[in-house]
C-alpha cells in the first residue's frame, strides 16, 4: 500500500505511482491480470502456511525472495537495465523494511496464527501508511472520509487483537503482534521508497530489494538457528509446491501483472486488490485449512475493508481539492 492511504501491493514493492498510458490491451489480458493480483496475492497467505509448516519461516521467505529476485533481475538485465550505486544502496534499506521485517514477521506469524487473521492484520497497512505520510510531511491532512477510515481501521485491528487472540495464548498474541510490526515496517518502506526518487526502473529496484532482503532473511535465520533440525530431504512435497507457488505465482507472475496494470490504469483502480485479498485469504483458510471464521473475524474483516475503501475515497478528495 502506498503513501496517503493509496494502497499498493502487499506482495511486491511498488516504488512510485505510475501514470496510466493509452497502450491497448485485450480484455482477456486485463481480466487475467486483475485475477492475478486479486486471487494469487490473496492465496499466498495459505501458501505461506503450507510452506512454513515444514520449512523454517525465515528460510522460507529467504528462498522465496532469492529465487524470485534472481528471475526478476535476469529480466531487467535482458532489457538492458543496469543498477546504479544509489539504487543498490536504496535496495538495502527497502530489503530490510519490506522483506526482512515486513515478510519475515509475516512468515513467522503464520506458524502461530490462522492465515485469515494474518491477512486482516496486514490489510490494516494503509492506516499506518497514511499516519506515517502525515508525520513525514509534518502536516495533518484529514477529511471526513479519511477520519472515518482511520477510526474504522483501528477499531478492526483492536477487535482482531482482542479476546480471541488473547485467549489463544502467548504464541497467538505474539504472532498477531508480529503481523502488525510487519505492516508498519512495510509502510515505512513505502514512505522511504517514494522519497528516494529511485523508481525509474521499478523492476530492477524490486529485484535488487528482493535479493537484499533474501540475504538478510537467510543470514538472520541462520543466526537464530533455523538450520538446527532442518533437512531438505525431510520437507514434504506439499511444502515445496507451496514455496514454488509463492515464487512463481506470488512474486513473479502477480508482480508482473501488477506493474503491467499500473501503466494502463489508475493506481486507485489497481489498488482494489487490497479489498479482495483478505476475503480470498479468509475463505481459503476456512475451506482448505479448516480455520474458524468467528463473528469477531467477520466484523473485523468488514471494518478493515471499509477502512481501506474510505481511506482511498478520502485521499482522492484531498487530491482533487
Amino acid at each position: 500500500m502506498s503513501a496517503s492511504a493509496k494502497t499498493t501491493s502487499l506482495r511486491a514493492p511498488e516504488l512510485a505511482a505510475v501514470r496510466p498510458t493509452a497502450k491497448p490491451a485485450s480484455r482477456a489480458a486485463v481480466v487475467l491480470a486483475f485475477l492475478a493480483i486479486y486471487v494469487i496475492w490473496g492465496s499466498t497467505y495459505l501458501a505461506i502456511w503450507y510452506a512454513v509448516s515444514s520449512i523454517p519461516p525465515l528460510y522460507t521467505a529467504g528462498f522465496r525472495h532469492a529465487i524470485a529476485g534472481s528471475i526478476l533481475l535476469a529480466g531487467a538485465l535482458v532489457k538492458g537495465q543496469r543498477p546504479t550505486w544509489a539504487q543498490m544502496r536504496a535496495s538495502l534499506v527497502i530489503g530490510f523494511l519490506f522483506f526482512l521485517v515486513g515478510h519475515g514477521t509475516l512468515h513467522w506469524a503464520e506458524t502461530q496464527i490462522p492465515t485469515g487473521l494474518a491477512s486482516l492484520l496486514i490489510a490494516s497497512e494503509p492506516i499506518w501508511v497514511f499516519l506515517m505520510a502525515c508525520a513525514s510531511e509534518k502536516r495533518w491532512r484529514m477529511n471526513l472520509w479519511l477520519f472515518s477510515g482511520v477510526m474504522l481501521g483501528l477499531t478492526g485491528v483492536g477487535l482482531l487483537m482482542g479476546r480471541d487472540v488473547l485467549s489463544a495464548g502467548k504464541g497467538a498474541f505474539l504472532g498477531a503482534l508480529a503481523c502488525l510490526i510487519g505492516a508498519i515496517s512495510w509502510s515505512a518502506g513505502i514512505i522511504y521508497s517514494r522519497r528516494s526518487h529511485l523508481s525509474s526502473s521499478p523492476l530492477l529496484l524490486s529485484a535488487l530489494s528482493l535479493l537484499a532482503g533474501a540475504a538478510m532473511l537467510l543470514t538472520t535465520g541462520t543466526v537464530l538457528g533455523e538450520y538446527r533440525g532442518f533437512s531438505f530431504a525431510a520437507v514434504p512435497t506439499r511444502a515445496w509446491l507451496a514455496l514454488a507457488y509463492l515464487i512463481l505465482f506470488g512474486s513473479v507472475i502477480a508482480f508482473t501483472a501488477y506493474n503491467w496494470l499500473l501503466v494502463r490504469y489508475s493506481p486507485t483502480l489497481v489498488a482494489t486488490h487490497t479489498y479482495i485479498n483478505p476475503l480470498v485469504a479468509v475463505l481459503l483458510g476456512w475451506w482448505l485449512a479448516n480455520e474458524r471464521v468467528t463473528t469477531p473475524i467477520m466484523i473485523s474483516a468488514l471494518l478493515v475493508i471499509a477502512a481501506v475503501v474510505l481511506g482511498d475515497r478520502g485521499t482522492a478528495r484531498l487530491r482533487s481539492s
